[in-house]
């Protein structure tokens, strides 16, 4: 285990060990390597120490988390309606021991984990991921990271998250496991809208669906979002979405739930995640 002084520290050092180092935050994903088929690293490069990766900002129009801050703050965050979705994820993952030390940036950076409840609500929700490598710092499109998650460069580090809060917008989270509370997703879908009038009878004028733990990466949906956009957010609709989600994703089979039933489930969760949606903003907070 190696514990760098600074951020810039770890990045040297990962990059010095390639293929033979890992970082390490929470450690709850590293800590069933073995039981998900996971390679341990020889070298462990620890991230808790580093106060670059700390936190979490509100700001009048965005949020920006830190790597290192873990579901439990993002789940206490008072936040407005457009993070509800996000806050909503955060509260009911896992078991409350996980929340408390599990990190955003190991819940994004986690290969294998398709019931990841944070990364749908994330995308849903247009999140930007800051990175820092040898070459210094950038800034990419969530959906763009997850696509290449197996090849990135050694060294490379989620710095924070971006997630834009525009006035007016309202996002959802809906998750079914098979027993209750604490076990991993069968299915998920999250839900940011931007609302025409009253939310209880708005038309929707834009839209991002995201659907999690059917596919083996979290994915967008731009079928459901066209089928929102233009409409009232009703249960017909939000159904007729989920259907749409549905039609569009090739799902998984598992040991906790078969494909065809990952599939079945959509249309009852985002008209689920659109009744929380229409939530006053003074209940949504």
């Amino acid at each position: 285990m190696r514990r760098p002084a600074s951020l810039a520290d770890a990045v040297r050092e990962l990059a010095e060990l390639g293929a033979d180092g890992a970082p390490l935050a929470g450690g709850t994903w590293v800590m069933r390597a073995p039981l998900h088929g996971a390679p341990v690293a020889p070298v462990y490069v620890a991230l808790d120490g580093l106060a670059e990766l700390r936190g979490v900002r509100v700001t009048d129009d965005a949020v920006e988390i830190g790597a290192t801050a873990t579901h439990d703050e993002l789940a206490a965050l008072d936040g407005p309606p457009a993070l509800a979705g996000l806050i909503e994820a955060a509260r009911r993952s896992a078991f409350p021991a996980v929340r408390s030390v599990a990190t955003v940036g190991g819940n994004i950076a986690a290969d294998g984990f398709p019931e990841a409840d944070l990364v749908p609500a994330l995308l849903a929700a247009d999140a930007q991921v800051v990175l820092v490598g040898v070459d210094g710092e950038r800034t990419e499109e969530l959906a763009t990271y997850l696509a290449s998650r197996r090849e990135r460069p050694a060294g490379e580090l989620i710095v924070r998250v971006v997630v834009p809060a525009p006035a007016g917008r309202r996002s959802a989270f809906e998750r079914l496991t098979v027993r209750g509370g604490g076990e991993y997703a069968i299915a998920s879908v999250a839900l940011s809208l931007d609302l025409d009038g009253d939310p209880r009878n708005g038309t929707v004028s834009a839209a991002r669906v995201a659907v999690g733990g059917v596919e083996e990466v979290a994915r967008l949906s731009p079928a459901a979002a066209a089928a929102l956009v233009g409409n009232p957010l009703d249960d017909g609709t939000a159904e007729r979405a989920g259907q749409a989600a549905a039609d569009e994703c090739t799902a998984r089979e598992g040991l906790d739930a078969p494909a065809w039933y990952r599939l079945a489930v959509l249309p009852a969760l985002a008209r689920r995640a659109a009744a929380a949606l229409t939530t006053p903003d003074d209940e949504q907070k």
